[in-house]
């Protein structure tokens, strides 16, 4: 299964979390969506006091890239 499109658009946290939602929504069975539709607000809950822009972009890029790896599993 393809990485949604636009992937390469993603600059900031609250593109990411819409982009990572709209992966899920493409996973075959519930429980799955469910489950790393949990995972991805539980990363952001994390993640939510991070200020530093080098390390904001470095959560972006891995974010995806895991995203894709779960896409094409």
């Amino acid at each position: 299964m393809p990485p949604l499109p636009n992937a390469e658009l993603v600059q900031n946290s609250r593109q990411l979390y819409r982009y990572l939602l709209q992966c899920c929504k493409q996973l075959p069975e519930e429980s799955i969506r469910q489950h790393y539709r949990h995972a991805v607000r539980q990363s952001f809950k994390v993640h939510a006091d991070e200020d530093d822009p080098e390390r904001i972009q470095q959560i972006i890029k891995r974010a995806i890239e895991d995203a894709d790896w779960v896409m094409n599993k």
